[in-house]
């Protein structure tokens, strides 16, 4: 494991493997280089790239300096795009692909920028957020509550009941419980994009450079009309839909994506 330090002194944990151009995958909620969909995407492009995946602050081997703001994360990514030259490429997924826009608006070094079905709620076609749900989120963190805050974000993205009560007697529950604290940080990323309302496109205005917004072709009509608004709210990206695929995307559809795209 490597180690890099963030602009407010927070260690931020890193692994990195293969040789070319830098790459740096940045993850949704919950997930951390020991668990999550990183790893074995990092193994599929290394051989084209130097890939780097890291624990989001709070989360595996990373610090995690109070008080939280989007904007240290943003410094989380500044600090590895330095360590890996000064340039790279980013791909995110999920709360992790808003948290890759936001650094791409207000980075140097982002080369290009690849981002998976973002979070978004962005018309009626699914409910919106509850105006409370991050004051609720707050409060069983504060009380000690994880397992409760993660079954109810399990719960919010649709996953269901039964899935949800079998899944807590299995030992990823327990790594799921370690950084249930850091769900309230994937809603402060997402911000005011779950209230059922367009986008709000100069959040991104900086992010001039190319761009890839995707969506899977099995996926919710909620979350497609996201990664497609987001696609219009960015200054110059493509869309693209990866047939066959659901929010739950496998690595072996998008690494051949991510070449194409990145060396395009």
């Amino acid at each position: 494991m490597n180690t890099v330090v963030s602009a407010d002194g927070t260690a931020i944990a890193y692994s990195k493997v293969g040789q070319g151009p830098a790459v740096i995958l940045v993850d949704g909620a919950m997930c951390f280089r020991a668990m999550g969909p990183a790893e074995p995407l990092a193994k599929l492009l290394a051989d084209s790239y130097t890939v780097y995946t890291y624990d989001r602050r709070g989360r595996g081997g990373s610090g995690d300096t109070a008080p939280y703001a989007v904007e240290r994360e943003v410094e989380d990514l500044d600090a590895l795009i330095k360590e890996a030259g000064g340039s790279a490429y980013l791909y995110g997924i999920s709360s992790g692909a808003v948290l890759a826009c936001d650094a791409a608006a207000r980075l140097g070094g982002v080369r290009k920028l690849a981002v998976y079905e973002p979070p978004f709620v962005v018309d009626g076609t699914h409910e919106a957020r509850p105006a409370d749900y991050l004051d609720r989120m707050d409060a069983m963190i504060a009380q000690d509550r994880r397992g409760d805050a993660v079954t109810t974000f399990m719960k919010t993205v649709g996953v269901p009941g039964i899935v949800v009560a079998i899944m807590k007697l299995t030992p990823n529950f327990k790594k799921l419980k370690a950084v249930a604290h850091t769900l309230p940080y994937d809603f402060r990323v997402l911000g005011d994009t779950g209230r059922g309302q367009p986008l709000n496109a100069a959040r991104w205005a900086g992010a001039q450079l190319p761009a890839l917004v995707m969506d899977g072709g099995k996926s919710p009509v909620y979350m497609r009309n996201g990664a497609k608004a987001l696609s219009q709210a960015l200054p110059s990206a493509g869309y693209r839909t990866l047939p066959g695929q659901t929010h739950l995307l496998k690595p072996e559809a998008v690494a051949p994506v991510l070449k194409e795209f990145f060396v395009g």
